[in-house]
């Protein structure tokens, strides 16, 4: 299967460990950073959202409008807007876009975060707001007709959209979550399910949860699977662990100064950030390269497992999930353009090369297995005719 790399498309330049240095949104800044992973082999980025940060969408239509194949994946609160203005938003950024647009739909895992925009719903009432919310989407992306919804949490009478997307039937919707609510409406809606990186037999696990709900939900099919790191690589892998030391020194002097709020000193109430502390209190090393400190420091927040090593480890390490079935591969590193540069260099190139060999085995294994099919069968065939002229003799 083909394999995918996500970045991440920033509006400026700060990160964990570098303060940014001008404002939210820096128009050059963004363009600079997207140019560099459209340049560079990169798939697609990330427009992330916050509550206090610029608005993810038309940073993503500015972007759009100024490159040619960097595909785009939206972040969206539902509770920021309604899904008939929403729907028509996405419609017409896949319009400018000419159809490279996917929508990553985030329930909310942090009561206080969500309350900064009016949010007063439970999680899990949360949950039951957002499979709801896609629904009514997809429908209004791909309804000719005027058409009513009576939910619990969304009416409307009479609506029909007038933009559509540029792809058909519609764009792809992506979505994430480490719960069994979580589990229960991206298994029902999406067509990518997002992980933060976690060892690998946790990562297989997950993916078995996904798969489940899918089934559950009356599925055919199952939704591919994205999972996220942190990368840290160094031409040596004893410079990449220096690295990666000084990259969590400065992760914890930046918390440690109150500059990165995250949970305000408190448990983190999601899902997905209980996972990654109790990864990271059970040990700092996992499986050829995951390393958790930096999960640690943040006090896991979001996307924070790092990859340690040269470009040729982390390549591998990256393999290692694929092979678990993993074709989206996320990676932002801790100085957002250098990073990126660099991985789209050294480790895309290891890591496309090394899939499509796996994937020209796998097709000569196949084709060889369905040789010895049609050879079993037309021996059959030929016993099958053999016999019968045996028995006509005999006759």
């Amino acid at each position: 299967m083909p394999v995918e790399f996500l970045g991440i498309a920033a509006t400026n330049d700060g990160s964990e460990t570098t303060p940014r240095s001008g404002a939210a949104f820096d128009k050059e800044y963004t363009l600079r950073l997207a140019r560099a992973h459209e340049e560079h082999g990169w798939d697609r980025v990330l427009f992330a959202y916050g509550s206090g940060s610029p608005d993810p969408a038309p940073a993503a239509a500015y972007i759009a409008g100024r490159l040619d194949r960097l595909q785009i994946l939206l972040a969206h609160r539902p509770n920021v807007s309604y899904p008939t203005f929403a729907a028509k938003t996405f419609a017409t950024l896949d319009q400018i876009s000419e159809g490279r647009l996917t929508v990553h739909f985030i329930t909310g895992g942090n009561d206080h975060e969500q309350g900064r925009e009016g949010d007063t719903l439970t999680k899990d009432e949360r949950y039951g707001r957002t499979g709801e919310y896609i629904r009514i989407v997809k429908k209004i992306w791909t309804s000719r007709e005027p058409f009513d919804h009576e939910g619990e949490h969304y009416r409307f009478h009479d609506f029909v959209s007038d933009v559509f997307p540029v792809q058909q039937p519609r764009p792809g919707v992506s979505f994430g979550g480490s719960s069994p609510a979580a589990y229960a409406v991206g298994g029902a809606e999406a067509d990518i399910y997002c992980l933060w990186g976690e060892p690998l037999a946790r990562t297989a696990e997950q993916i078995e949860s996904v798969k489940a709900a899918a089934k559950a939900a009356g599925r055919t099919d199952v939704p591919r699977v994205q999972v996220a790191f942190r990368p840290i690589i160094a031409p040596t892998e004893e410079l990449a662990w220096e690295k990666a030391h000084r990259t969590v020194g400065a992760i914890r002097r930046r918390r440690e100064g109150g500059v990165v709020r995250h949970h305000r000193g408190e448990a983190p109430q999601n899902t997905g950030s209980q996972r990654l502390i109790a990864i990271a209190e059970a040990g700092e090393r996992y499986d050829r390269a995951l390393w958790t400190p930096t999960a640690a420091a943040t006090g896991g927040a979001g996307n924070s497992n790092a990859l340690v090593g040269t470009p040729e480890t982390v390549a591998q390490a990256l393999l290692d999930y694929y092979d678990l079935g993993v074709d989206i591969l996320s990676a932002r590193g801790y100085d957002l353009l250098d990073d990126a540069i660099d991985f789209g260099r050294y480790v895309i190139p290891i890591v496309r090369e090394e899939v499509a060999k796996r994937d020209a085995e796998r097709g000569a294994e196949r084709d060889a297995e369905r040789g010895a099919e049609r050879g079993a069968e037309r021996g059959a065939e030929r016993a099958g005719r053999d016999q019968q002229a045996l028995a006509a003799v005999r006759g």
